[in-house]
């Protein structure tokens, strides 16, 4: 009695409403407005928490009758700013609160960073709230509208949001007389209306937005469609699952927002995988991965990380293991690795995985931007040993199995073993080395050092570098090379076991 008592008492969650159009001018604030109107006159209680000013008297006009809530005022560099009071809202608690630009950022120092947040607390006090949006703020969409329009909007609203809303009526007219408008000073100030028609306002770019947030609505009807069939109706449909690679790269917030898209358009399953390899403790603390890991969670991905050096092959054996039809993965130059051609990973997954469908995505950077090619050869150069090490355990380790050896080596000395033996003694506690230790710098290590103690203790003149005999630099030679290759093999296998 006392859980059912205390589940009554909860708050129900209020509803979102959201008035949805292609850009500012096209009548969403005024549609909310006249909407609040016929709500109170229906017998609602309907507050106003918050409505952008405009220079629109029609829009003003609309907002007399409406109860309005007092504003928060924040004084941030010596300039006040009026923002949702979101106490007061509580406080005041309507059924339904009017709250103006969904997407809109806080002035520093309010309670929330976004708009949006502050609305999430005010729907679980079970206030129902109504609230305009552009297409251009979602986050999905970022890349798209900056590729229309030339414009990198910054204030921006995760998709989820938009997505759970339990209403969106879209606000439309047409490009012409959404310009038309702007000219007549409706929308915007003279000054700032002029500018508005040389760049943003251009009849293509509106038409484009239009397009996109005409698409947006019809994927967000058919997906309601689909929730609201019956399960056995109809001819079942196979789930897409599309998955996308995580990492630091510029480019990689534009595949995960297209990637993104292409999810809601196919209805498909997301997942972000990000393929830790030796450096992982290092990428973990990238700031540009960090940032990426948030945006595929906000846009709703599910982050997997797994790991291994062979990267390709780690990515093809998750894809097949999860069910993953699609992949999306930005486009990844073709290099050179010393003397060879070295395969794209987009190469290595269609071989490996022929049945999924890739799709690659350009890099929206300059080629000037990318490192040169000489750069890339001494990268993977350097990738061959990987971040120096700095463990005096594993260090320890490399000294402990290198004395060993040597003590062997004197003990087959005096059995009579010859040089080989000994060498062979020293290579196989290279592979040691390699074995119990991160990282292929204790065995390249390892191997220059083996090679220095059979020179120093077991070729005359004993206890010196010195060497009479020239046909030992051959000996130390191979000894080097086959040890350094034997230690690299060992730690790549043991990094993808």
């Amino acid at each position: 009695m006392v859980q059912d008592a205390s589940l009554a008492s909860s708050p129900r969650k209020g509803m979102l409403k959201i008035f949805f159009g292609y850009a500012a001018g096209v009548g969403k604030t005024t549609a909310m407005l006249k909407a609040a109107h016929a709500a109170k006159a229906q017998g609602i209680d309907i507050v106003v928490g918050y409505v952008e000013p405009h220079p629109r008297p029609e829009t003003s006009a609309l907002l007399d009758g409406l109860e309005q809530l007092p504003l928060l005022r924040i004084s941030y560099r010596n300039v006040a700013l009026n923002e949702l009071d979101v106490d007061a809202a509580l406080a005041r608690k309507p059924e339904v609160l009017l709250v103006d630009e969904l997407a809109h950022t806080n002035a520093h120092g309010s309670r929330n960073t976004k708009r949006y947040q502050d609305v999430e607390e005010i729907l679980r006090a079970g206030i129902s709230v109504w609230t305009t949006v552009n297409v251009q703020h979602l986050e999905s969409l970022n890349d798209l509208v900056a590729s229309i329009t030339g414009v990198v909007v910054r204030e921006r609203l995760p998709d989820n949001v938009f997505d759970q809303a339990d209403q969106v009526e879209l606000v439309d007219i047409e490009p012409k007389e959404l310009i038309l408008r702007l000219k007549a000073g409706k929308i915007y100030r003279e000054k700032q209306a002029q500018r508005a028609l040389e760049h943003f306002f251009l009849p293509a770019n509106l038409t484009g937005l239009r397009e996109i947030a005409l698409r947006r609505m019809a994927d967000r009807v058919n997906r309601a469609a689909q929730a609201e069939s019956p399960s056995g109706s109809g001819r079942r449909q196979v789930k897409e699952h599309i998955l996308i690679c995580l990492s630091g790269a510029p480019s990689n917030a534009r595949v995960i927002r297209t990637a993104a898209r292409m999810t809601d358009a196919f209805h498909a399953d997301f997942t972000a995988l990000y393929v830790q390899n030796n450096e992982g403790e290092k990428r973990s603390k990238d700031p540009a991965l960090l940032a990426n890991v948030k945006l595929a969670e906000e846009l709703g991905a599910v982050v997997v990380e797994t790991r291994g050096s062979n990267i390709p092959a780690r990515i093809a054996e998750y894809a097949k293991l999860s069910g993953v039809s699609k992949i999306v993965l930005g486009r990844s130059p073709a290099g050179k690795h010393l003397f060879r051609q070295v395969p794209t990973l987009v190469e290595r997954l269609a071989e490996l995985a022929p049945e999924i469908d890739i799709y690659i995505i350009p890099d929206s950077q300059p080629i000037s931007s990318h490192p040169s090619r000489r750069k890339r050869h001494f990268r993977n150069l350097g990738s061959l040993l990987g971040t120096p090490p700095s463990s005096w355990k594993q260090w320890g380790i490399t000294g402990l199995i290198l004395c060993l050896c040597s003590a062997g080596g004197w003990l087959l000395r005096l059995c009579g073993v010859h040089d080989i033996g000994i060498t062979g003694l020293y290579m196989f506690g290279v592979l040691g080395i390699a074995a119990f230790t991160a990282g292929p710098w204790y065995g390249a290590a390892a191997s220059a050092m083996s090679v220095l103690l059979f020179d120093c203790l077991f070729v005359p003149p004993l206890f010196s570098l010195s060497v009479y005999d020239l046909s030992y630099f051959i000996t130390f030679t191979l000894m080097f090379l086959v040890a350094l290759s034997a230690s690299a093999l060992t730690s790549r296998t043991q990094a993808q076991a």
